[in-house]
C-alpha cells in the first residue's frame, strides 16, 4: 500500500468541533464552504480566512441530515437531504421542501452530490442495515427519479467533469468503490467495480481535475487516492481516526471528521481537517432548480 508523502502537512482548520462533521462541499459562487454535522442535524457553511475557516451561522434542519449541494445562482440558498427527502435551505435559513417520502420507515437520505447537467444526486441508508435503500437523482424542475435499488448504506458520490461517469460508494456490505456509465437521461448502466477498500470504511469521495478520486476510509485515519482503474496512488495519514468525507478547494483537500463513538477523543478528532495537494479540484455542481419560494412568488 501507498503510504504518505513525507512532505504532506495535516492541518487542523477549525477552530470548531463536531460530532459528525460530513459532506463538504466547496460553493463556486462566493468561495466559500458548506457541510454537515449529521449527529446534531446542523448544516453549516463557511469562509476561509487566514488558512482556517471560519463558520458563520449554523441552521438545524429536521431530525437527520445528509449531503448539501449549493443552488446555481448567487443568494438562492442549498438543496439538503434531510430525513426522508430534500428540502431548500435559503441564505436566511428559512427551509422549504423540494422532494418528500424518498425513503421509507426508519430508513433517511444521507449523501450525494451534484452533476454537471444540474440534477442532485442522493441516496438512503438503512435502519436496521439491509440491502432496501436506494439512490436518487433531482431533477430541477424537482422531479426525482430512483436510478438504483438494493442499496444499504449510499455513501459517496462523484461524477467526472463530461457526466457520463459516475463513482459511487455503498459502504455496506462490500466496501468497494462503484463506477457506472451515464447516460443524458440520467439511467445507470455498465456497474463495475473500480476497488475494494481494505482496512476500514470508505466514506465520502471527490474527484480531481486529474480524474483521480479521493476517499475518506473511515476507522482507518487515512485518505487514498485512487486510479479510476482502482490503483492505489497514494495514501494520507491523519490525526483523526474517523474522516467522513473530503472536498477538493482547488489544491487544498478539506476533510471533515467525528468524534462520534470515540471513548477519548484527540484536538484532531470532529476538527476539519487541511492538507495541500498538487492536483486540484472545481467547485461543487450546483443544482440548477429554483428556490421553492420562487416559485411560490410567481403564482
Amino acid at each position: 500500500m501507498s503510504r504518505s508523502t513525507p512532505s504532506r502537512t495535516v492541518e487542523i482548520i477549525s477552530a470548531e468541533r463536531y460530532v459528525q462533521a460530513e459532506s463538504p462541499r466547496w460553493d463556486g459562487r462566493d468561495g466559500g464552504l458548506g457541510w454537515i454535522d449529521m449527529a446534531t442535524s446542523s448544516f453549516h457553511r463557511g469562509r476561509f480566512n487566514g488558512g482556517m475557516v471560519v463558520p458563520g451561522p449554523a441552521v438545524t434542519v429536521g431530525r437527520r441530515i445528509g449531503a448539501p449541494v449549493p443552488l446555481a445562482e448567487a443568494g438562492a440558498g442549498w438543496a439538503v437531504a434531510v430525513d426522508r427527502g430534500v428540502v431548500h435551505v435559503g441564505d436566511d435559513g428559512v427551509v422549504s421542501p423540494i422532494a418528500v417520502d424518498l425513503a421509507s420507515g426508519d430508513d433517511y437520505m444521507n449523501d450525494g452530490g451534484g452533476d454537471p447537467l444540474g440534477r442532485f444526486w442522493v441516496g438512503s441508508q438503512s435502519m436496521p442495515r439491509a440491502p432496501h435503500c436506494s439512490l436518487w437523482s433531482i431533477d430541477p424542475d424537482g422531479a426525482a427519479t430512483e436510478r438504483l435499488d438494493g442499496v444499504t448504506v449510499s455513501n459517496g458520490l462523484a461524477f467526472d467533469r463530461t457526466g457520463e461517469t459516475l463513482y459511487y460508494i455503498d459502504t455496506l456490505p462490500h466496501r468497494s468503490i462503484e463506477a457506472f456509465d451515464v447516460a443524458p437521461d440520467g439511467r445507470l448502466g455498465n456497474r463495475r467495480t473500480v476497488c475494494r477498500v481494505e482496512g476500514g470504511n470508505p466514506d465520502g469521495l471527490a474527484i480531481d481535475l486529474e480524474g483521480m478520486l479521493w476517499v475518506a476510509v473511515w476507522d482507518a485515519a487515512e485518505v487514498r487516492r485512487y486510479s479510476p482503474q482502482g490503483v492505489l496512488l497514494e495514501t494520507i495519514e491523519l490525526p483523526s481516526k474517523r474522516p467522513t468525507a473530503v472536498a477538493l478547494v482547488d489544491r487544498l483537500l478539506v476533510i471533515t471528521t467525528a468524534s462520534i463513538g470515540l471513548p477519548h477523543p484527540t484536538d484532531a478528532d470532529g476538527a476539519l481537517l487541511g492538507v495541500e495537494v498538487e492536483v486540484g479540484g472545481a467547485p461543487a455542481f450546483p443544482w440548477r432548480g429554483a428556490p421553492p419560494r420562487a416559485f411560490a412568488g410567481a403564482e
